[in-house]
């Protein structure tokens, strides 16, 4: 009797264990609906794409000769082939003798002997590509490379800009929400201060006190962006604060800061990252306005925003793949983050659409 308790004791232990093990943890079974979603993934292998491209682009492995003029002026695109000759005009040779100058000008003697000179010097003139592959700008440089380098800017840009936003929105909406008080209403003032200001008129003012360069935008877009994710998660953080878990952190003599860093703001992580998802995709775009009016990048760089303001002036000839190209990779890359973002906020969060 007491050998068959034993046993069963032992196999139920033993089922238990088996459990634990087989127990799927909370990234492990957001990563398994994430797989499901094929969109999603195929976005990702996108975004991952180019991303790998721009680890090569800052390498210097491709684009790294983007300001070189390899091909004529405005280059068509390969597909379409080298433009018409056109035609030149035929200049006329002057016959008869030829006229003595050294009577009106005392250096014509030594017309010889620089010819002379000038023959020993010779130069090579660079045979320039009549087509390139998408196209050469007013330069002749390849559209191609430079819509690789200007990935590499505006990607960079809207990354490092919606993670200072996010550290700086993280950070105030923790304190505001788990202390409140006068901490919080001090964090409120400061909230409602930058959002009375219209978003692009802020912009605009930091612009033009910061100054042009990549290190500038990314300072601009963090300051003027932050207020979005502070919103949310002090919302998240007042909810949480007051659940059991926390309480129960407390009892057990959890300090102030490993309550609000190391329980709650682990449970709102799948807040934060579809948020800084949507940044990403929003300081893209902004990025790319402000390059376009002249307040972003500096004029030795090149962006999406830059392209599509110099290929305002190759559309009246008619040149429109620069505009295409730059046009091209930032729908691409935009929309694929955009889907790839919605399908880890459905892997986060499956409640939202029913998934478990």
């Amino acid at each position: 009797m007491n050998s068959a308790v034993k046993s069963a004791a032992l196999g139920s232990a033993a089922s238990m264990d088996d459990a634990l093990q087989k127990s799927e943890g909370v990234w492990a079974a957001a990563w398994r609906r994430f797989k499901a979603d094929r969109v999603g993934l195929a976005s990702m292998l996108v975004v991952l794409g180019f991303l790998l491209l721009i680890v090569l682009s800052y390498s210097g492995l491709v684009a790294k000769g983007w300001q070189t003029e390899v091909g004529v002026p405005n280059a068509p695109p390969t597909f379409l082939g080298p433009k018409p000759p056109q035609a030149a005009g035929a200049i006329e040779v002057p016959t008869g003798p030829n006229v003595d100058l050294s009577d009106i000008d005392p250096l014509a003697p030594r017309y010889k002997e620089w010819e002379e000179r000038a023959k020993q010097f010779q130069t090579t003139e660079t045979v320039k590509a009549q087509t390139l592959p998408l196209g050469g700008d007013r330069l002749g440089r390849d559209v191609l490379e430079k819509t690789i380098k200007g990935t590499e800017i505006s990607v960079f840009v809207g990354l490092a800009a919606a993670v200072v936003a996010t550290t700086i929105g993280v950070l105030l909406g923790a304190f505001g929400g788990f202390f409140g008080g006068k901490i919080g209403d001090l964090l409120e003032w400061l909230y409602n201060v930058f959002e009375s200001i219209p978003n692009i008129l802020l912009i605009f003012a930091f612009a033009a006190v910061v100054g042009r360069g990549v290190e500038s935008v990314v300072i601009i877009l963090a300051l003027t962006g932050w207020t979005g994710m502070y919103r949310q998660v002090r919302a998240e953080f007042i909810k949480h604060s007051s659940r059991e878990y926390v309480r129960s952190a407390e009892a057990i003599g959890a300090t102030r800061m490993s309550r609000m860093f190391r329980h709650i703001l682990p449970n709102i992580s799948h807040v934060v990252l579809v948020r800084m998802g949507l940044m990403v995709v929003a300081f893209i775009k902004a990025e790319v306005i402000l390059s376009y009016l002249g307040l972003g990048v500096r004029v030795d760089q090149v962006s999406w925003g830059t392209m599509l303001a110099e290929s305002q002036a190759e559309l009246l000839l008619g040149h429109w793949w620069q505009l295409a190209a730059a046009t091209l990779f930032m729908a691409v890359f935009v929309t694929a983050f955009s889907l790839m973002a919605d399908a880890l906020r459905d892997a986060l969060d499956p409640k939202l659409r029913g998934l478990e």
